[in-house]
């Protein structure tokens, strides 16, 4: 493993760079921390790249990962190179270079999935993807114009639920709708059922959308169902689209293993 000490070096000015980017389509991008280095070794296997920091390579978490990985695409940083490549502030001592997994596009999706519409927050991107893998979703499609979601806040936020899903980015959410053999249920505010009357559809695409705007207009006309969530509309306007995704999804998953009536 090699050990550089200057922020002169080239791979650490690589390094720095990399971690400042937005997580482009395609391009590689830093896994910061243990718990996103272990889910990817697990589902991916090595890294492009993995950097250490040299004064926690005794540690037993970073030991763990540092004999996981071969030499020849291992680096060891002095802490304060490596601090200066951490996300956040409690830097673990240990990152990944990536290149994200570009799933290819379904013919026809016959399972549950969520639409992303146009949502930009990362921090709403981070929590719907880990909604949506711990509600047991397997694949969500990204509108172009939603927050990239390899990128270091959505990665951040989403705690690991990438490895569990089909992520597919930039995605025309409109040209998706024929390949759709499950019914179109968006959120609404207006002409729209309450989530708690009558059952859901046991497979379907959810749609979230825009944190100001909502779903378009045009995926709300397609929706074979509308839905709003009854709140109390005299202390706020409406919910975040994390959480009304995640009230969503765990009530289809309850009526899914409750007992059908009769």
């Amino acid at each position: 493993m090699k050990h550089i000490s200057s922020r002169d070096n080239p791979a650490v000015k690589a390094l720095a760079k990399l971690a400042g980017t937005a997580g482009k389509r395609g391009a590689p991008v830093l896994l910061d921390g243990v718990h996103l280095c272990q889910a990817w070794l697990q589902h991916h296997g090595e890294p492009d790249q993995a950097i250490f920091d040299v004064e926690r390579l005794s540690h037993p978490d970073i030991a763990a990962l540092a004999a996981g990985v071969s030499d020849r695409i291992s680096l060891a940083l002095d802490a304060r190179l490596m601090h200066a490549l951490a996300a956040v502030e409690s830097g673990q001592g240990v990152a990944f270079v990536v290149t994200p997994p570009v799933p290819a596009p379904p013919d026809q999706v016959d399972e549950t999935c969520v639409l992303f519409d146009r949502i930009q927050d990362p921090g709403n991107v981070g929590t719907l993807l880990r909604t949506c893998a711990a509600a047991g979703v397997k694949r969500v499609f990204l509108a172009t114009g939603t927050a990239a979601a390899w990128s270091p806040k959505v990665l951040r936020s989403g705690q690991g639920a990438h490895f569990a899903l089909a992520i597919h980015e930039h995605v025309d959410l409109e040209a998706l709708l024929p390949r759709l053999r499950v019914p179109l249920v968006a959120t609404a505010l207006d002409g729209a059922r309450d989530l708690y009357e009558g059952r859901l559809p046991e497979r379907c695409a959810w749609v979230f959308g825009h944190e100001g705007q909502g779903v378009a207009p045009a995926l709300l006309a397609a929706a074979t169902l509308k839905v709003r969530i009854p709140h109390d509309a005299g202390a706020v306007e409406s919910l975040n689209v994390g959480a009304a995704a995640a009230i969503c999804l765990f009530e289809q998953r309850r009526q899914a293993s409750a007992p059908r009536a009769g």
